[in-house]
């Protein structure tokens, strides 16, 4: 456990009393859910810089992501691990539902990532300490973001080709609600389009930067 690096891929994990296993692993967004089909999970690691397919490098939508997976497997906690420490990625990524948040140079909460591991999977929420002094900074004025629209902007950023209403087909809305969600969204980010809101979003640190899930630390 001491050298786990779970950065880039997604860990699926089954835990009894005192044991953890690894069941699966993954290192593309879309090939979660059909993964989670497969696998009993209790928590399921995660970084939030995963591409979203071996042909679309794009980051994938987490803030998507999260809430669709609570709702479906509600038994199953989500912890983070991840390079970003900016308090409103951090504040976001738990609103959505996740159970804990890991800084990766936090060493010390790695080296103790089993027990960590098996208080979520017993119902605890764990911040590590890194991440909750980034917390407990100032939030960006993003912050103001409703949940939907940052689902909406997240799967923007993760499919920038798509039409809004294939975007509204993902997040099962009606083509004028998704519509609705992004000009909200440019209001609040004071922008005019989407590919400015994605990069204000990610300048303001609600999205993780595109070219991050190359970096290993």
């Amino acid at each position: 456990w001491t050298n786990l690096q779970p950065i880039g891929s997604f860990w699926f994990l089954k835990c009894k009393v005192s044991n953890i296993t690894i069941v699966a692993t993954i290192s593309y967004g879309e090939e979660l859910e059909p993964m989670l089909k497969e696998h009993a999970v209790d928590v399921l690691l995660l970084d939030i810089s995963v591409p979203t397919s071996a042909e679309n490098n794009n980051i994938y939508p987490i803030l998507y992501l999260i809430p669709k997976l609570i709702d479906h497997y509600p038994n199953m906690a989500i912890l983070v691990i991840s390079m970003h420490s900016q308090p409103t990625i951090i504040k976001n990524i738990i609103s959505a539902g996740a159970s804990g948040y890991i800084l990766k140079d936090d060493r010390q909460t790695i080296m103790e990532l089993p027990s960590v591991v098996r208080a979520i999977a017993s119902g605890s929420i764990h911040f590590s300490r890194m991440a909750l002094e980034q917390l407990n900074r100032k939030i960006s004025p993003g912050d103001a973001l409703s949940p939907r629209q940052l689902e909406a902007i997240s799967l923007c950023a993760a499919y920038p080709d798509k039409t809004t209403a294939e975007l509204a087909r993902i997040l099962n809305v009606a083509n004028s609600t998704m519509r609705n969600l992004l000009s909200g969204a440019y209001v609040r980010l004071n922008v005019h389009n989407r590919p400015a809101a994605i990069s204000k979003a990610r300048k303001l640190g609600i999205l993780a930067m595109e070219e991050s899930f190359f970096s290993k630390g």
